[in-house]
């Protein structure tokens, strides 16, 4: 008897949305991306807020087109509110004939750190300056305790891997602030000091943190289209898709 191959979810990506049209444009070009990598895998994108399509639009959308099973990822570095609270609540108002699997966020990642290197080399950094070069890693920020906490493990993480010092920052929410974290590298007498923003998108806080970057020497681009996220997102989608198959069979 000729098994019949399982149909690969539809992945839906699930931006925050900002005002800043710098943001949507972002996040698009990292879908294309990822479209790129993965063409048999349908991918559509939905906004938390200000952006549309909105992501309850596009999964009536989905569901009117007869689409039964969805990976709904959020493309977000931390496990903050937005993928506790925000995304749950509207996956579960979904239409019902939905079976939606929530992926894990982006982050924490080998493969993010390798973007966050690729940023500070695109931004005229070199693998030699490395260890005389002070990194501040500056993030938006957030209240929940658990997303600080892996932002401080990131940074050691990294400061592991050569540099001269790691410093994690936040743009609101919590401290220290980037420009705080530059002067203390400063002091600390590192050669050198790199921002390295560890946001996906420009927007307000990313802006923020380039004007906490003033006194420093780099100031790398956000993440964005880098293809190690987009590596990363796929590896998300594969991991809820495989997930997903596992409770299929031992049903």
């Amino acid at each position: 008897m000729r098994r019949t191959k399982p149909v690969r979810p539809v992945l839906v990506v699930i931006a925050h949305g900002s005002r800043d049209p710098r943001h949507a444009a972002t996040v698009h070009a990292l879908v294309r991306r990822v479209r790129a990598l993965r063409p048999g895998v349908r991918v559509e994108t939905g906004f938390l807020d200000f952006n549309i399509p909105s992501v309850q639009g596009v999964l009536e959308s989905l569901a009117a087109e007869g689409v039964r099973d969805v990976v709904a990822l959020p493309l977000l570095l931390t496990r903050a509110f937005h993928a506790k609270a925000d995304i749950p609540a509207v996956l579960r108002d979904a239409p019902p004939q939905l079976r939606i699997r929530q992926a894990e966020v982006l982050g924490p990642s080998p493969l993010l750190l390798s973007a966050l290197e690729r940023r500070l080399y695109e931004a005229g950094l070199t693998p030699a300056d490395k260890s005389s070069t002070g990194v501040v890693l500056a993030s938006a920020g957030s209240t929940d305790p658990e997303a600080i906490a892996v932002i401080a493990d990131i940074a050691r993480e990294w400061r592991h891997t050569g540099w001269c010092a790691v410093r994690p920052a936040f743009a609101s929410a919590a401290l220290p602030r980037t420009e705080d974290a530059v002067r203390e590298l400063r002091a600390l007498g590192c050669a050198r000091v790199a921002v390295a923003p560890y946001v996906l998108a420009p927007g307000f806080l990313p802006d923020r943190i380039a004007r906490g970057a003033v006194e420093a020497d780099v100031l790398a681009e956000v993440l964005g289209a880098a293809p190690e996220v987009a590596r990363v997102v796929l590896g998300r989608y594969d991991a809820a898709w495989a997930r997903g198959l596992r409770l299929s069979v031992s049903a």
